[in-house]
């Protein structure tokens, strides 16, 4: 029976150096554009590496675009699901053709009302130093948004999350979703997500080899669908996903 792994990769298989356990023996796998390690894989997530090599398809499923995928050095041979389910990469490194005209197909009135609420983010973050608004495009598309802040903190960017987007028309309606996890606030059109995406997968991977054991690995709670639609689910202690589901 043919397997997968649908995985998550950051928080997941590998994190900043911030985020790893004191005296680890680490191992640098992502890196920054100007080819400085900036993400680091503890010895078990090396060795949850090497297990999944073995034994599984692996597919990534990320939010990093195209670009800092490329910088994750991992030896991917299966297809790529990026930009948080907007990108869907063959196995060869391409697009995926018939998603691509799905999505952008699909796209413009979220867009619309994503610029909408763009203004009232830009208009929050020019009053209040330190936020670090920005458009994710990838592939000649812009898909959505995302705000950092410069002290790295969620605390900060809770404040703009309650003052105007939580509070906002499209995100009240359904048309946008938000996720904050770290130093990252996206606002993304409803039809952008990763659930979507392995769902497409999945259905290729059942008509190509018939059954299939399917597993995913994620740690934040946008991920929890993507989960679901697996087999088995594999979530990392002391995660988002991991405390949302078992609270303290």
């Amino acid at each position: 029976m043919q397997r997968y792994i649908f995985l998550d990769l950051d928080d997941t298989l590998f994190q900043t150096l911030r985020k790893c356990p004191p005296d680890e023996h680490l191992q640098a796998v992502a890196f920054l554009p100007d080819g400085s390690p900036n993400s680091y894989a503890t010895p078990k997530q090396q060795w949850l590496w090497q297990w999944f090599s073995q034994d599984f398809e692996i597919v990534p499923v990320t939010g990093r675009d195209f670009g800092s995928f490329r910088r994750v050095n991992l030896p991917f041979k299966a297809e790529a699901v990026l930009n948080h389910g907007a990108v869907i990469l063959d196995k060869f490194g391409a697009v995926d053709e018939v998603w691509q005209a799905r999505m952008q197909g699909d796209l413009p009135p979220y867009l619309d009302k994503l610029q909408a609420l763009w203004t009232e983010v830009d208009s929050f973050c020019r009053a209040h130093e330190g936020f670090r608004p920005q458009w994710i495009s990838d592939f000649d598309s812009t898909w959505y948004g995302v705000i950092k802040h410069n002290d790295g903190s969620e605390e900060s960017l809770k404040t703009l999350l309650a003052a105007v987007i939580v509070v906002h028309q499209h995100i009240i309606d359904g048309s946008l979703y938000w996720h904050l996890n770290g130093n990252n606030l996206a606002v993304l059109p409803r039809i952008i997500n990763k659930e979507s995406a392995v769902d497409y997968l999945l259905g290729q991977y059942q008509q190509q080899h018939g059954k299939i054991l399917t597993f995913g690995a994620g740690d934040s709670k946008t991920d929890a669908p993507f989960l679901a639609l697996c087999d088995y689910a594999l979530i990392p202690k002391n995660t988002q996903l991991a405390k949302h589901l078992l609270p303290a």
